[in-house]
């Protein structure tokens, strides 16, 4: 979801082990964290640097580059010639649009702007479409320009506090909804652009709500740029707690759960840091929170609900690197009740991520097939989905081979 601040292609030819080197160290990531986010001691990683050993295989490396966050695989790997993005996706037709939308400051309106209300309803509608559309981003990429220059409009023309707070908190909402259109997409300085707009939207408004969405977001971009940034992470999560922790009593249920969600996202980022107790502490006290709303209940932003929690118990495992435990959270967890198409599709490429830990390799590429049914643009644009794709494309198993090659094609890492 939120930032990829990965480092700009390497220009001088480097060889694959000094590439590691430095993308590792740009990553703030020491040689014992590496070699153990992928299975391997540190003196591995230091001949690998070194050149004493040659290049490792496919699957290590792009298990490397997934641990890296490496935006191009050719970065790490010095070959130009076949370029093939991870953790970015293809840049969609409708991000220049949205883009100049943010990038516009409306000083001069020929027109009145509408109300905080009637946008209100406008983002709701939209919120709505994301969920029930296979092909989301396009239909937010769609209805995203006229409503950001709208809220933009609405917050600079309010005259009365009351009415200026409502405007900034609908604006901060609205770019809330650019960053899910935003993310993974070839431009991270637009990303965090609109992220910290979004907090300081947030903050000028007051509201409760609108404060918890930015700080889940602008966490999320903290956590995504690595290890280096993890402490930004947790400060921005745990300040947001302590804000919303006293309104909790007479909070709405969308308050509740956004702290609900901002206790799961202190968890996700402790389970990166392979901190297991804290991780699965702050799942359950999510949970406890999950269970407090109603059965039915679906947060629109952050999809925090009772229904999320098994697909959240599953991302924590994988992120840990338990195999074993996050197949044993993906029986468990029931995808049917997700009611978001690309939020059921980002579970099921996470319940592929296990079974691909679980190595079982045919499980999770038919787990990826799910995912493309689910939603076909959230598959295109996840680095995870692509990295089992891609190494699948190398297993010694025909069957593999060809149902990853079809998943590769749909997907459009190669060509037809």
């Amino acid at each position: 979801m939120p930032s990829d601040a990965t480092p700009e292609p390497l220009d001088h030819p480097l060889v694959f082990g000094q590439r590691m080197q430095v993308l590792r160290i740009r990553r703030g990531m020491s040689r014992t964290v590496l070699a153990g986010l992928v299975d391997k001691s540190p003196s591995w990683v230091k001949q690998v640097e070194n050149g004493t050993l040659h290049t490792p295989a496919l699957p290590m490396i792009l298990r490397i580059a997934e641990v890296l966050r490496v935006r191009d695989l050719s970065d790490l790997t010095g070959d130009q010639s076949m370029p093939i993005e991870l953790f970015i996706g293809p840049g969609h037709a409708k991000l220049p649009a949205v883009r100049a939308a943010i990038d516009s400051f409306p000083l001069i309106a020929d027109h009145e702007a509408p109300s905080a209300s009637h946008l209100t309803a406008r983002l709701e509608r939209a919120w709505a479409a994301r969920h029930s559309a296979p092909n989301h981003r396009e239909v937010v990429g769609g209805l995203l320009p006229h409503l950001i220059r709208d809220a933009q409009l609405a917050a600079g023309q309010a005259d009365r506090a009351a009415d200026r707070r409502a405007a900034q908190a609908v604006l901060s909402e609205v770019y809330s909804l650019s960053q899910f259109f935003i993310a993974y997409q070839p431009d991270s300085a637009l990303l965090w652009r609109v992220a910290e707009r979004g907090m300081v939207a947030a903050q000028e408004s007051e509201d409760p709500h609108a404060i918890g969405v930015a700080a889940w977001l602008t966490a999320q971009a903290h956590r995504d740029s690595g290890p280096a940034h993890f402490d930004a992470a947790d400060a921005v999560t745990l300040e947001t707690l302590r804000y919303l922790n006293p309104l909790m009593p007479d909070a709405s249920d969308d308050v509740r759960a956004i702290a609900g969600a901002l206790q799961f996202e202190a968890g996700y980022t402790a389970a990166r840091r392979g901190d297991t107790g804290t991780a699965w502490g702050y799942w359950d006290t999510a949970r406890r929170m999950a269970k407090k709303l109603p059965a039915d209940y679906y947060h629109p932003v952050t999809s925090f609900s009772r229904a999320i929690m098994g697909a959240h118990a599953v991302t924590v495992a994988v992120e840990l690197h338990a195999g074993g435990e996050s197949v044993r959270q993906a029986a468990a967890a029931d995808a049917a009740t997700i009611p978001s198409r690309p939020r059921r599709a980002r579970h099921r490429i996470e319940e592929a991520r296990g079974y691909q830990l679980d190595r079982q390799p045919e499980t999770a590429l038919a787990t990826l097939d799910k995912a493309y049914e689910a939603a076909p643009e959230t598959i295109r644009y996840n680095g995870y989905a692509r990295r089992i794709i891609l190494e699948e494309v190398e297993s010694r198993s025909p069957s593999h081979r060809r149902r990853a090659a079809e998943l590769a094609v749909k997907i459009g890492v190669l060509a037809a």
